[in-house]
């Protein structure tokens, strides 16, 4: 029997009841799949908790559906909007761009052109399996073709160009660097000569090819119907078309990066238009006579440095017109673009909480061989229509972006380093793995050419945002099975909560929060738009609550794109805890203009807003807590009540501690608000728990956990405007030891106290006592 693949996605994570919801599925193996809405409770199945729970939900939904396999296009490339076909001419001509190309030996690609690889038709520049540039074309029978005889060295910008004249068959190939002090991996000193010209005449002449596309060609099976291939790897910049063969004093105007304005152009397409203080979009402007503008598919990355970058300007608001490169990756991914399968309604009093559609294979086509891949969870955060509880769990639904589908166990050589543990893979992730990698990657992976991924989105299947599903490097749920932890709680004490995501935050702002009087972060809120830092701010400045139950949060700088508001960028910086690091030039997000990297950098650490930021992280245990002097002040004392340990949380589905896995301290340097109270400090970590890298400005030993003494996790406490204040456990273990013991436990009993006095109306407990004298114990 077959094995049986089910993915999905929805075109949405967050939905107000009252409101539809789309899934998009893909299934091999079966014909139809049985789908059945679930309340989700508890996402992880380790005997130390709960196990896994979920609660199945009547709905129409909840039924067969057919299915079929559904296929994805791979790689970012352009597509010329040219109707009337004024690229295809057969006639003579002339290409040329500005090429920066990051691998060009992994196989053929094309720079520019109409090529068809099924119908072996069109013609098309771009670069061989060899490295070589090659201008070719086709007649449907035949190939013909000129070739370069040096080939391109990779990160070297060159200007190349191809011209064809059918009258007499010749055709051409020219390649020069375009080196200065900046731009290249190499520099001047490097005795290579990257020239080449070469003239042939060609046996065949083109026949008319498809649509005119950039940094890709036109393929078709079929099974899957037409698609785009052979995409480029690197940046291109003003790449243009030209009637006719263009003469040395032309070709040199366009080498010297002068404008295409004359009568013989057909299309030049500005890479340095469009730009704004707010960032670029995904059209590539046509400057020619026709206004052929070319439209970016899969997010082509924009705000990259030219071949006429010189150095002087890091960002592209300063000087546009060196930040035409325009990078294009042959795996990058932003959008399956699904048939739809169904349609949800999400009844509208239906209680706002976590939900997923789950599907199954039907029970005549389940068997025991089926697979992991078998089954299939869509999660959704379904939104109060009218917000009434007093509690909300904000769930980082961008952070669980920046994760989608990461693959640093497998790719990162220094992951097991850092975790102290030997990986354990569940089957979908070998699968995942071996199958190509298909739904493509996340922010913490950098694509085939070496480059990182900047950007994620949501449209896709996202394998490791399910529950059950453990972080291989760990084994232990990550992000948003973890944050069921809190959810499961929640639920277990009662309390009628309701959820918001990230989105909503960025979207809506501080009115998104406002209705409650308190929320809870999750575990690992780390990813922060701008509008989401200051809707945070606001929010807390006009009285509201925050748990802050996060470590490393608040910590990296993200952009939505505006007008594809399911993608998100972040670009790593200089600093940081990342793995991978923007190319020089390169730090701007280019869907909204700011600088990307840490808050931090830009003068918004996290402790700022909930009195604690990053300290270090470290995955080979967590451990306690021990309760510091100011938590027996009586303004504070509130917290403790029902915990008689002076050391506390010594167990825990993370590590088995409260305290771990990544961890946030106090520090008064970086914003912590002056009069926040410690209320407890984490017990000694191991070494490998090293203080993070942004903190160290001389590398020398003692930056491990046992020597060093910033390399802790501080619970803080304090009050903010109008009866507000923040609560920080400031560890990611601490949502995982909630469900401890039956969520009978210290950890348990402290959040609850917490919770109880931020949901209620008016001062908080403990505000009568405020001064110093004779408050403690």
């Amino acid at each position: 029997m077959a094995q049986i693949r089910i993915h999905g996605y929805t075109d949405q994570l967050s939905v107000k009841a009252g409101h539809s919801v789309t899934a998009h599925i893909s299934a091999e193996g079966v014909n139809q799949v049985q789908a059945q809405l679930v309340k989700l409770i508890h996402g992880d199945e380790n005997p130390e908790g709960p196990g896994f729970i979920e609660q199945e939900i009547d709905s129409p939904i909840n039924q067969a559906w057919p299915v079929t396999r559904q296929y994805i296009q791979a790689g970012n490339f352009l597509r010329v909007d040219d109707p009337q076909g004024r690229l295809n001419s057969t006639g003579a001509m002339t290409l040329h761009a500005f090429v920066y190309a990051t691998i060009p030996q992994v196989g053929r690609q094309v720079i520019l052109g109409n090529w068809d690889i099924d119908r072996q038709s069109g013609f098309a520049l771009g670069i061989n399996t060899q490295g070589l540039l090659e201008f070719w074309l086709g007649d449907g029978a035949q190939v013909d073709a000129v070739v370069a005889e040096v080939p391109l060295m990779a990160k070297i910008w060159y200007f190349v160009a191809a011209t064809y004249d059918p009258a007499s068959g010749l055709a051409t190939v020219h390649q020069e660097a375009v080196l200065n002090r900046y731009n290249s991996l190499l520099s001047k000193i490097v005795p290579l000569d990257y020239r080449s010209h070469v003239q042939t005449r060609m046996r065949v002449k083109p026949a008319v090819g498809t649509s005119f596309l950039i940094a890709g060609a036109h393929d078709r099976n079929p099974s899957r119907g037409d698609f785009v291939a052979q995409c480029f790897n690197g940046k291109i910049d003003r790449p243009g078309i030209m009637k006719g063969v263009a003469d040395e004093a032309v070709m040199a105007q366009l080498r010297s990066g002068q404008a295409s304005h004359h009568d013989l152009t057909l299309a030049y397409w500005d890479t340095s238009a469009g730009y704004t203080d707010h960032g670029i979009g995904d059209t590539v402007y046509d400057q020619g006579p026709y206004l052929l503008h070319a439209q970016g598919v899969n997010c082509p990355v924009r705000g990259q440095t030219g071949w006429n970058w010189n150095g002087r300007n890091d960002c592209y608001r300063l000087a546009f017109h060196e930040y035409g490169g325009v990078e294009f990756h042959d795996d990058a991914m932003t959008d399956c673009q699904w048939a739809p399968t169904l349609t949800l309604d999400v009844p509208v009093d239906l209680k706002s909480g976590v939900y997923a559609i789950r599907l199954r294979p039907t029970a005549q086509d389940n068997h025991p061989e089926a697979g992991a891949m078998a089954e299939e969870y869509l999660p959704i955060f379904v939104r109060a229509a009218q917000p009434k509880a007093a509690l909300a769990m904000l769930m980082p639904t961008a952070s669980y972006m920046a994760y989608a589908n990461a693959q640093l166990t497998f790719e990162i050589p220094v992951a097991q380093s850092i975790t102290a543990c030997v990986p354990i893979f569940q089957a979908i992730d070998i699968d995942y793995y071996k199958n190509g990698l298909q739904f493509g990657l996340s922010t913490y992976d950098a694509h085939r050419s070496g480059h990182g991924v900047c950007y994620t989105s949501r449209r896709r299947p996202i394998i490791n945002m399910r529950p059950k599903c453990r972080m291989p490097g760990v084994a232990w749920p990550w992000q948003f099975p973890a944050d069921l932890s809190v959810i499961a709680w929640l639920e277990k004490m009662g309390y009628d909560y309701e959820v918001v995501t990230d989105e909503d935050l960025h979207h809506e702002g501080a009115d998104a929060l406002k209705p409650y009087k308190a929320v809870i972060n999750g575990t690992h809120a780390e990813y922060y738009s701008e509008p989401m830092l200051d809707a945070t701010e606001d929010y807390l400045a006009e009285g509201g609550r925050i748990l802050y139950l996060s470590g490393n949060g608040y910590y990296w700088v993200v952009g939505f794109k505006p007008d594809m508001p399911w993608v998100m960028e972040v670009r790593k910086l200089e600093a940081g805890s990342r793995a991978w690091q923007a190319r020089p030039g390169e730090h701007y997000l280019a869907t909204t203009g700011e600088r990307s990297g840490l808050w931090r950098h830009r003068n918004r650490a996290p402790q700022k807003l909930v009195g604690t930021g990053f300290a270090s992280e470290g995955m080979d245990e967590s451990v306690p807590f021990r309760r510091m002097p100011d938590s027996y002040h009586k303004s504070v004392s509130w917290i403790f009540e029902g915990v008689t340990e002076e050391v506390f949380g010594d167990f825990g589905l993370a590590g088995h501690g409260a305290a771990g896995v990544e961890i946030d301290r106090y520090d008064l340097t970086l914003g912590t608000p002056p009069h926040a109270r410690i209320l407890a400090t984490s017990e000694g970590f191991s070494d490998n728990y090293p203080l993070v890298q942004e903190e160290i400005m001389y590398n020398h030993p003692g930056m491990g956990g046992t020597q060093n003494p910033s390399v802790r996790s501080d619970i803080v406490y304090f009050t903010t405007p109008n009866n507000g204040a923040v609560f920080s456990p400031s560890s990611i273990a601490w949502g995982q030891a909630l469900p401890c013991r039956d969520f009978d436990n210290p950890v348990s009993t402290i959040m609850k106290n917490v919770v109880d006095a931020f949901i209620q109306e008016g001062e908080l407990p403990g505000m009568a006592f405020c001064a110093e004298e004779k408050q403690w114990r």
